[in-house]
């Protein structure tokens, strides 16, 4: 796929980053049901990490159960060990082929946690970011990044459920301080914060928030990109800085 393909074209699934656990507010978990929800009745496909627990479970299983189209991108290590764990945490996130009641699920099986990313966001129109923790902050920024140096031209929507990601736009806020950032890419994170009251958050209608967020949002891209992203080393060429 050319620069020039990869910034006009807008998919209409949307890739979910989010944990392979529920956390501990059940807010969460309502937010990831009706993010699964939203996408199914929108008829817009869901492409996610490919796990059955955690969150990943909730928005994937909320998405089927409303008749969605649902991807589900996994590396073959994780296969290969019967799911997705952090060291030590004494259980995995259940990354089965053909599970049962999960077989309409559409499981994409890559090399690496590498491809995952670029899978995912090859078949996403827009990004949603769900409560998470390590791995869901390097997708989030990661795609971020992808954005601002025109490797593709997509929303990155967050989900501030009970403003559990209120750090992450203070940390965005002070490199526009520090001059890390600069100021025509704040808007390249957009954050949906909710209701005002933290005890409407369980009620409220996150999905259809999160498309309003993938749908409007708009970025002027240059006609003359920094980079050429379609340039490769040729087979048995080293580049070498003397």
């Amino acid at each position: 796929m050319t620069i020039s393909q990869l910034m006009t074209s807008r998919p209409r699934a949307v890739a979910v980053f989010c944990a392979s656990s529920t956390g501990t507010e059940d807010a969460y978990q309502a937010a990831a049901v009706s993010l699964g929800r939203a996408l199914a009745k929108a008829n817009r496909p869901l492409v996610y990490g490919g796990g059955s627990k955690g969150l990943m479970g909730v928005v994937s299983g909320a998405a089927l159960e409303a008749s969605g189209k649902v991807t589900g991108v996994v590396p073959i290590a994780m296969v290969a060990a019967g799911g997705e764990a952090s060291a030590g945490s004494g259980g995995k996130t259940h990354v089965v082929l053909g599970e049962k009641g999960r077989e309409a699920v559409e499981t994409i099986v890559v090399n690496s946690m590498h491809e995952r990313k670029v899978e995912m966001a090859r078949r996403a129109g827009g990004f949603v970011a769900l409560p998470g923790g390590f791995g869901t902050y390097e997708e989030v920024l990661e795609a971020t990044t992808w954005t601002q140096i025109a490797i593709h031209n997509k929303p990155i929507v967050i989900l501030n459920v009970l403003s559990f990601y209120d750090p992450l736009r203070s940390l965005v806020r002070k490199g526009l301080e520090a001059g890390f950032i600069q100021p025509q890419n704040e808007s390249l994170i957009v954050f949906v914060d909710g209701p005002s009251d933290h005890s409407d958050h369980q009620s409220f209608d996150w999905g259809s928030a999160a498309l309003d967020a993938v749908d409007t949002w708009r970025r002027e891209v240059s006609s003359k990109p920094q980079y050429d992203w379609s340039k490769t080393i040729d087979e048995g060429e080293l580049l070498r800085c003397t």
